[in-house]
């Protein structure tokens, strides 16, 4: 088998405050309480496609500590330490040159580390389609998501056709929509979320970085004499931060001319917001969710508690809200705010 996965583990999560903090952020915790964290669920599912060795992490230095404590399987000079976070292009250009420098010939999917997936069987088969289709070709492929409502948080991908669980071909990317035209692309049927999962083989994808972002090849070309050598770390705190600061969508996706998208009902969720880890949690008969050993309430209707690290929980009278705690940080917010939390949790000046 010579596929590899790539795991981008880079974010802060800053909207799931205080469960995620830019010292310990959502992808390496266990936000619905099942035992397993986001970054372990991630390589879960990925498993029946992908041997544990041919796993990769693109991570911020110092998250390198957690990765291995988390994924102990993971060799590890396969996570690879950003200095700087410069969005997900050059994560990708670095992770991909290192990898076509011992398998130059690998199928290679990248998937976020945060995202959650409910049809994993399904899952695995989509991805094994779509590494199918990249093999020992120069297309590559995104998956994309069924949408379920016309959602404005997410970019989406428009197919060419609708033609569920197949690979076809990427008429366009669009941005995130207003609500209005959320609804004209859920009623079009070909219109769907974009996952920010990619699959291509490792040739392909450094051509289309070399052709579309030459800045960026450039930094790599310079940094490959000390990959794999002593000398990686201090080369790439030198010229890591020299790539321009740009998403793999805008600097490849966007220009490309042979991307397809396999669109599935997955179950899929970016558990961006508290809102969205509400959805995927059990409710009582109130509409309560609730993760925590001991947590009581009384006359609450639609609420999210979430306090696994709370002795108890005692709450009272509450309708939509979120109350969370977290190393002695905690939140008590309207679910209808939950857009403001990012600034409520700003440092005092």
């Amino acid at each position: 088998m010579n596929t590899h996965v790539v795991i981008m583990a880079g974010g802060v999560g800053s909207r799931l405050w205080p469960i995620s903090t830019p010292q310990m952020p959502k992808q390496f915790i266990d936000v619905l309480g099942v035992g397993r964290t986001l970054i372990q669920l991630t390589m879960d599912r990925f498993l029946p496609v992908c041997q544990a060795d041919h796993f990769w992490v693109v991570t911020s230095e110092k998250y390198v500590d957690i990765v291995r404590r988390q994924l102990p399987d993971i060799p590890s000079d396969q996570i690879l330490a950003e200095p700087v976070g410069r969005n997900t292009a050059p994560c990708i250009a670095y992770a991909c040159r290192k990898i076509a420098l011992r398998y130059p010939d690998a199928d290679v999917v990248v998937t976020p580390a945060d995202a959650l997936v409910l049809k994993t069987e399904k899952f695995a088969r989509v991805i094994g389609e779509a590494v199918k289709a990249v093999s020992g070709t120069g297309k590559i492929v995104t998956v994309g998501i069924q949408p379920t409502r016309p959602e404005t948080g997410y970019g989406y991908i428009c197919a060419q056709e609708i033609a569920p669980d197949q690979v076809v071909k990427v008429e366009a990317f669009k941005e995130k929509p207003d609500a209005e035209t959320a609804g004209r692309y859920l009623a079009a049927g070909n219109y769907f979320w974009n996952a920010g999962i990619f699959v291509w083989n490792v040739r392909t994808i450094n051509d289309q970085l070399r052709r579309y972002a030459p800045q960026i090849t450039g930094i790599m070309d310079r940094l490959a004499p000390s990959l794999y050598t002593a000398g990686e770390a201090s080369a790439l705190a030198e010229l890591f931060p020299q790539c321009d600061k740009i998403s793999i969508d805008y600097a490849v996706m966007e220009k490309s001319e042979d991307i397809h998208v396999i669109a599935s009902d997955l179950g899929w969720s970016d558990l961006g917001t508290w809102g969205s880890i509400k959805e995927h949690l059990p409710a009582d008969g109130q509409g309560n969710a609730v993760v925590g050993d001991d947590i009581r309430l009384f006359g609450c209707k639609d609420c999210i508690v979430h306090a696994g690290g709370a002795k108890t929980v005692v709450a009272q009278g509450l309708e939509g809200y979120i109350v969370a705690e977290s190393d002695g940080n905690i939140l008590v917010c309207r679910l209808s705010d939950e857009q403001h939390i990012r600034e409520y949790a700003q440092p005092k000046a």
